[in-house]
């Protein structure tokens, strides 16, 4: 037996595999004929390196006959490609909402925390802190009526801590939800969250941006400043650095945030399996649609580049969302940029 003729053995092996394999297929996918048509040819296939082996008598077969079997083959598997690059279009269309769907979801959760976090503060400002106001009121009337130094020295411990209270609740009622940010914006939000940081920690944390009083889509403004908080609070609490720069600017019709420190750097590949950290940050600038790149090495601190449109990338993925699913919009108004709202 022949080099060749062994091949050909070989090859008809392999195309009865295929073959078995492509009927396998057939009711597992979307386009069935995609394998019907490479099913024939590999059997027209077949019985044309069969005949060449001489499995059966070749002069069965007309020259014409075996014209047509190489043509049904090339027909074959030239429709095969073609239904192909539908089944891969498919995927690809498929895989595309799939992103879009958890886009919406990690949406839909951030709204949801948000809305959370505004109904505790309101509730903590206007439900506790009238109450502790009222109990300093009343020390206050009582620390003008006569008494002996030991009762005038607990009502003045007692005022002392009632103080504290209150500090401490706006604190937590600014954290839960930041009204400068409500009512002033992003670049005042961040602002105020970096003033009160450096007042409270021996670091030097500046803060740049050519904006004003430019004012965005809510969800964008909440985002960015919680990721802004997430990552100087990271720096504070594990690079040991003395100095962290946020630069906040406008680039075209996106928002980029510059963020670098000083500290000891990290492994991002070790960092990103530790903690829900980065995966919070990255989480967050994947539902506005934006791109995030963090660099960091042992020894050269950690820089972070978020750029994120503000033209309200998030409710545009819903629609777009509804549009390929349902093939019609639900009359839901593309989101678009505040500034100078």
């Amino acid at each position: 037996m022949t080099g060749v003729e062994i091949l050909t053995i070989v090859s008809i092996v392999m195309q009865l595999v295929a073959i078995v394999t492509a009927l396998l297929l057939v009711n597992h996918t979307r386009y069935k004929a995609l394998w019907v048509c490479c099913i024939v040819g590999l059997v027209m296939l077949t019985v044309e390196r069969s005949a060449q082996l001489g499995v059966f008598d070749r002069h069965l077969l007309s020259d014409l006959a075996f014209a047509w079997v190489g043509i049904l083959i090339s027909v074959c598997f030239s429709l095969s490609v073609f239904f192909a690059n539908l089944l891969v279009r498919h995927v690809d269309r498929v895989t595309h909402q799939r992103r879009l769907l958890e886009n919406r979801l990690m949406t839909a959760v951030l709204r949801t925390e948000e809305r959370q976090r505004a109904t505790f503060s309101r509730e903590l400002h206007d439900g506790l802190g009238p109450l502790l106001s009222s109990a300093k009121m009343s020390l206050s009337a009582l620390n003008r009526t006569e008494m002996d130094d030991r009762s005038r020295e607990m009502l003045n411990n007692t005022s002392a801590v009632i103080d504290e209270a209150i500090r401490s609740l706006r604190e937590i009622s600014n954290n839960l939800s930041p009204h400068v940010l409500n009512n002033f914006g992003l670049v005042h939000g961040i602002k105020n969250f970096v003033d009160r940081v450096s007042a409270l920690n021996n670091r030097e944390i500046i803060f740049r941006t050519r904006l004003q009083d430019e004012r965005f889509d809510s969800n964008i403004e909440v985002v960015l400043y919680r990721v802004v908080c997430e990552l100087v609070n990271n720096s504070l609490k594990h690079s040991a650095c003395q100095r962290i720069i946020v630069e906040l600017n406008m680039e075209g019709d996106n928002i980029v945030v510059d963020y670098r420190d000083n500290g000891k750097g990290f492994n991002l590949a070790d960092v990103e399996n530790m903690g829900m950290g980065l995966s919070n940050i990255k989480s967050r600038i994947s539902s506005l649609g934006g791109k995030l790149r963090i660099e960091s090495k042992p020894g050269n601190g950690m820089s972070a580049h978020i750029e994120v449109s503000s033209t309200g990338r998030i409710v545009q993925l819903a629609d777009d969302l509804h549009e390929q699913v349902y093939g019609k919009r639900y009359g839901r108004k593309k989101s678009k940029n505040r500034v100078g709202r």
